[in-house]
């Protein structure tokens, strides 16, 4: 019967041999190397995007400037599986991890991206802000953390909830330089049963869930925020 043979197939693809702990391992490589590298891209991403601005205000910084439209050009105009083989082949000296290559990479890639994101989030702000904190005693830095950021903030929300989605998809390529992620950990588990079905549609499901649950809880924060803007 077909329930005979499903259940043989889950056997095979989750009981047999504790292939389950390869998924559980995988999904936490997943989460760990989205997680840090997003912290990375932001913090890159943030000191990228003020530069620019900074440059585009006042005109100082040329250097900084050029060097900041260098790394965008060369990080957003070569494939992020290439990058990766470029950290963990030529960069990362071998005593490294894999691990810290893969999240060092996405890191500065997700920087990339996210700097143009909190650019524009910057620019769009009416430079009456920044003259107005300035005028109240605020140094230029004061103004930019306390005024126009938290501002800025609110308004790329979304797309900086679309950028750490991609993130999490865009990091199953790390099976590349041998890290064992969730999609890895699939591909693993159907070279050793043979079946590809109930592994792959299984990480399938795992990232689906995930993209949901992430878009929940972005919902809810810009709820959230709409409700402290109007009773503000």
């Amino acid at each position: 019967m077909w329930y005979d043979e499903f259940a043989r197939r889950f056997n095979a693809t989750f009981v047999a041999a504790d292939m389950y702990k390869q998924f559980i391992s995988g999904l936490r490589n997943t989460l760990f190397i989205t997680l840090c590298a997003t912290v990375i891209g932001c913090a890159i991403g943030s000191a990228v995007a003020i530069a620019k601005v900074y440059h585009a205000h006042t005109g100082r910084l040329k250097w900084v400037n050029r060097l900041c439209d260098l790394y965008l050009t060369v990080i957003r105009g070569t494939p992020i599986v290439l990058q990766l083989l470029i950290m963990y082949f030529v960069i990362i000296p071998p005593r490294y991890s894999a691990l810290l290559a893969a999240i060092l990479t996405f890191g500065i890639n997700s920087g990339a991206y996210l700097a143009e994101i909190i650019r524009a989030g910057i620019m769009a702000i009416d430079i009456g802000q920044t003259e107005a904190s300035r005028s109240l005693g605020l140094s230029a830095a004061a103004s930019m953390r306390f005024v126009i950021l938290p501002q800025a903030i609110k308004n790329i929300l979304p797309a900086i909830g679309n950028e750490f989605i991609a993130l999490l998809k865009e990091t199953s390529v790390v099976g590349y330089i041998t890290v064992i992620d969730l999609t890895r950990a699939g591909n693993l588990v159907r070279a050793r049963t043979l079946d590809p079905y109930f592994s792959l549609f299984f990480v399938a499901g795992v990232y689906l869930l995930l993209v949901i649950g992430i878009t929940s809880l972005l919902k809810k924060l810009e709820r959230r925020l709409r409700r402290n803007d109007r009773s503000a």
